[in-house]
C-alpha cells in the first residue's frame, strides 16, 4: 500500500475546479516560488501520512454536493512529486465516477505522471511565466518544462484551464498574454479558459512564522479580482 504524505484536506472548495470539490492539499514541491502561498507544503515530510482508501472514505461522504460538476482535485504543494499515490487515488474515484482534477505547474514529466494525466479530467495548469529566465530565476524549472507538460496534455486531448498569478513588475506584459493567448487558441478547445489571478500578499504571515525570506514582499498587491484573457 502506498501511503502519501497530505499537507491538508479541504471538503468544499470552490475555486479549484468546476463546481464543489473535495480539495486534496499535497506535501512536497520542487519550486520555490516567489509567490508562493503556501510554502508550509513545500516540504515532503511535513504531511501527515494517509492511504488512498482513507482519502476516498471521506471524500465519499461529500459526493452529493459535487453535483454535475464538482468532484476531487489534487492540489499542494506540486501533486507530480506523489504521482504514484495520486494515481491509486484517482483509480478508486474513477471507479466510482467522481470527477478528477489535477492542479499542478507541469514541472515533472515521466511514465509515471503520464498515467496520472490519464486519468484526469481536467488539469489546471499554472504556467508562472513565459520564458526561461523568469522561470529560472523566480521559480526553479525553465518554460521549456512547463511547455513540454502542456504539449502532454494536448497530444492526450486533456481539457485544462491555464491559470497564472499576475505580478505588476514581472508578468503583466503584452508579450506574456500574447503567449497565452497563444497556447489558448492553438489548443484547439482544450483550453477552456485563461484565468488571470490576483497577487496577494496574505501569506506573508507564513514566511514569516517560518523565518522563510518572502522574496516578493515588494511587488505591489492586486485588485483581488480574478480575470479571464
Amino acid at each position: 500500500m502506498i501511503m502519501g504524505k497530505i499537507h491538508s484536506l479541504q471538503s468544499f472548495g470552490a475555486v479549484d475546479g468546476p463546481g464543489i470539490r473535495f480539495v486534496v492539499f499535497l506535501s512536497g514541491c520542487p519550486l520555490r516560488c516567489g509567490c508562493c502561498h503556501n510554502p508550509d507544503t513545500w516540504e515532503m515530510n511535513s504531511g501527515k501520512e494517509m492511504s488512498a482508501e482513507e482519502i476516498f472514505n471521506k471524500l465519499i461522504r461529500y459526493r452529493e454536493y459535487f453535483g454535475e460538476e464538482g468532484g476531487i482535485t489534487l492540489s499542494g504543494g506540486e501533486p507530480l512529486m506523489q504521482a504514484e499515490f495520486c494515481i491509486e487515488l484517482l483509480e478508486r474515484c474513477k471507479a466510482a465516477g467522481i470527477n478528477t482534477c489535477l492542479d499542478t505547474s507541469g514541472c515533472i514529466l515521466n511514465d509515471t505522471t503520464e498515467s496520472l494525466v490519464d486519468l484526469c479530467d481536467l488539469v489546471l495548469l499554472d504556467i508562472k511565466y513565459t520564458n526561461d529566465e523568469d522561470y529560472l530565476r523566480y521559480a526553479g524549472c525553465t518554460y521549456r518544462e512547463v511547455l513540454n507538460f502542456y504539449e502532454l496534455l494536448c497530444r492526450k486531448n486533456k481539457h485544462m484551464w491555464l491559470r497564472q498569478v499576475v505580478l505588476p513588475t514581472l508578468n503583466d506584459t503584452s508579450q506574456n498574454y500574447d503567449e497565452l493567448r497563444r497556447l489558448k487558441d492553438e489548443s484547439g478547445g482544450l483550453v477552456e479558459k485563461v484565468e488571470l489571478l490576483p497577487f496577494r500578499k496574505i501569506c506573508q504571515t507564513k514566511y514569516d512564522a517560518m523565518g522563510i525570506e518572502f522574496r516578493f514582499k515588494d511587488i505591489p498587491g492586486g485588485d483581488g479580482k480574478v480575470k479571464l484573457l
